[in-house]
């Protein structure tokens, strides 16, 4: 019945919401935030993460080994410590990014203590937020279930320091909870499986937690907990400049309750250009693996790699995803400690095939992009080239990928979110101008 007039309001938005693309250069408009040269437009300033793939000189872009620093400590430093001691490390990179330095041991152990009172969500929330009202989108019921522990806090509007602290705190515990029940209610309501409820452990972290409650068994390995572990570290944190940290800054800078923003980043983080990327590497790599004869064959994959950049195969993007990043050129430090133990994985799996497949595939893309684009750009694998793996071989399904990104950055936005109070920041206010011409009101009977 309104398909027409629908129709009729869609061509009516499409002519009237299209900017012409040349207005955007006349007006030297910074679209997404970028310079001309691909770098990020300076809008703040922070001291939780810093990220480092290139060296400006003189306005030129040199590309650089890259560099993650999570409070001022390379993330080799911070990962090589923990593991060396043989213990998890994503709690010890909660503290950091909260708190801004390393906790001593009695300060971890209480931390960590703190974190698992919090595990649980409050009574009936699970039966009413998500049993009752199930969703097929993971992404989208923890977006819900955040918004909806506000009604569950006496004090949700208070943005004092100590405040938010506590509440950022306790949204951290219980986001893999709300991960873990969300799915198990998806797989019951949506696909028909036996509906398996565990309670969060008191006495594990978080990647320990998730496995148990995912999984119907309870059961994983010490080398599948350590390979998560440092993917929930390595995931943290990334800058203020990414596309979800930076929405913490925007909606908090307003003024409004911790929950609304932490939302505001679920939903900016479950889409495809930016919390998505892994899967996407995923779902392209299986293709390659189906119409790749020989996983071995070095110039059988860099044709089908050739197919992928000319639009030929894979999505039709031109993009092999996985390869390059917004700010890393040479290397990203992530994905160079995921794939160092991603093998040890791969060789207790008998995966070591479909692991030399993406390092093939990681090898010969910049140089196949070289030659179809007349390209000189600098490309290496980043950290989400190698998650979806890692992922796929820790049987975690493919669509808690994001929610994992997701109870891994709740960390690094909770730290966003205490600076953005703590320094008295300002309202986000950036200017917009209107290149439509005055136009005349037009009274009913003339229209």
């Amino acid at each position: 019945m309104h398909q027409e007039f629908l129709k009729e309001l869609k061509e009516a938005v499409e002519v009237n919401s299209t900017i012409p693309a040349d207005l955007y250069d006349w007006y030297n408009v910074k679209r997404g935030l970028r310079n001309k040269d691909g770098t990020g437009v300076l809008v703040g300033l922070t001291e939780i993460g810093d990220v480092h793939g290139y060296i400006l000189d003189e306005g030129e872009k040199i590309p650089d080994a890259g560099r993650l620093r999570y409070r001022g400590i390379s993330i080799e430093e911070i990962v090589n410590g923990f593991q060396s001691e043989k213990r998890s490390g994503f709690e010890e990179a909660i503290y950091l990014l909260l708190c801004g330095e390393l906790p001593d041991q009695k300060n971890l152990t209480d931390f960590k203590k703190l974190l698992a009172d919090h595990y649980e969500l409050p009574n009936n929330f699970w039966e009413n937020m998500i049993l009752k009202a199930p969703s097929q989108d993971i992404m989208n019921m923890l977006a819900r279930c955040t918004l909806a522990m506000y009604t569950f806090d006496d004090n949700p509007d208070d943005t004092s320091i100590d405040n938010v602290l506590y509440q950022c705190i306790k949204m951290i515990a219980q986001y893999p909870t709300m991960v873990a029940y969300a799915y198990q209610a998806k797989c019951h309501y949506f696909e028909d499986k036996s509906l398996y409820i565990h309670n969060p452990l008191p006495n594990v972290g978080h990647a320990e937690n998730l496995l148990h409650m995912i999984r119907p068994h309870n059961k994983y390995t010490k080398l599948e907990a350590e390979l998560l572990d440092l993917a929930l570290v390595l995931h943290a944190e990334h800058g203020g400049g990414n596309n979800s940290a930076f929405t913490v800054n925007v909606v908090s800078s307003s003024g409004t309750d911790m929950y609304s923003s932490i939302a505001a980043a679920v939903g900016s983080l479950k889409g495809p250009r930016h919390g998505g990327a892994s899967l996407r590497v995923h779902n392209m790599m299986q293709e390659i693996k189906e119409n790749v004869k020989d996983w071995t064959n070095q110039k059988e994959v860099e044709d089908y790699i050739a197919k992928i950049i000319r639009k030929e195969a894979g999505d039709g993007s031109g993009l092999v995803y996985g390869m390059g990043h917004a700010v890393y050129t040479v290397s990203d430090p992530r994905a160079i400690l995921l794939k160092q133990k991603a093998a040890l994985l791969a060789k207790e799996k008998k995966r070591e095939d479909e692991l030399n497949l993406y390092n093939l595939v990681a090898q010969v893309t910049p140089d196949v992009f070289a030659e179809v684009k007349g390209s000189e750009k600098v490309l290496s694998p980043n950290v989400d080239f190698y998650s979806g793996l890692v992922y796929s071989m820790l049987n975690i399904p493919n669509e808690l990928f994001t929610p994992i990104f997701a109870v891994a950055r709740v960390a690094g936005w909770c730290a966003h979110l205490l600076e953005e109070h703590a320094s008295n920041s300002r309202i986000m206010r950036p200017a917009y101008r209107n290149v439509l011409k005055k136009k005349a009101y037009v009274p009913m009977t003339e229209r």
